[in-house]
């Protein structure tokens, strides 16, 4: 697919360069700050961008760029690169969309299939969160679970948590030793409640299920 690459960390930069090329991708251009990738992509059209969080032209200036790029190219999907999984800095990207966009820490996506699977699970129109913090948004928090997370059973917790890894129903049978019926019924349970109604698509209620806590944690916090 055709790649965008802003980061101000030059031998970060190259290193990605090369895993991009090594697993065939286009690039159409590597630039070391936000505004640069913005004036870049207003004439290269490209499938994914991909952002270090903390680089010019402020301290988060890929998400200023990434608010930008969103806005002037809709369907452009996003990966934002950082050395820490924080919770903010989901809440903000989660703020830009809920659609192809992913969250990786910039250790696990140093071989060619991890930044390929990413990029691909991108393009396809998912979200894709850093395991380890989406794990630590559904474990229990400090003195006990937020209210609307309380109500869930704990092989609930279990599901949603690997919802918020991105996996599918299978994928998730796999993990917990159940079958995909089961699953299904405890995704069911979940939405229900977590008061997502049903005539949302299963796609946006998946991820609602993991703003809704993210949300709840915050307002606890």
């Amino acid at each position: 697919m055709r790649v965008a690459l802003a980061e101000d960390g030059a031998l970060f930069r190259e290193g990605l360069q090369m895993l991009l090329e090594a697993a065939g991708h286009e690039i159409v251009g590597s630039v070391a700050d936000g505004d640069a990738i913005v004036r870049l992509l207003a004439t290269e059209p490209v499938d994914v961008a991909i952002l270090d969080i903390r680089m010019p032209p402020e301290p988060d200036g890929g998400l200023t760029a990434a608010e930008r790029l969103r806005a002037l190219h809709p369907d452009m999907g996003l990966l934002f690169l950082s050395h820490y999984a924080e919770s903010h800095y989901l809440m903000r990207i989660l703020g830009i969309g809920t659609e192809r966009v992913g969250y990786r820490l910039k250790e696990k996506v140093g071989s060619v299939d991890v930044l390929s699977d990413t990029l691909e699970r991108i393009d396809g129109g998912e979200i894709v969160i850093e395991p380890v913090l989406a794990k630590r948004l559904v474990e229990k928090p400090q003195g006990g679970r937020s209210g609307l997370i309380s109500a869930l059973s704990e092989r609930e917790v279990d599901v949603l948590r690997l919802m918020a890894e991105g996996r599918s129903n299978n994928g998730i049978a796999g993990q917990l030793y159940v079958t995909p019926k089961a699953v299904e019924k405890h995704i069911a349970n979940i939405f229900d409640k977590l008061g997502l109604q049903a005539d949302t698509a299963a796609h946006h209620r998946r991820v609602l299920a993991v703003l809704t806590y993210l949300r709840s944690q915050r307002e606890d916090g």
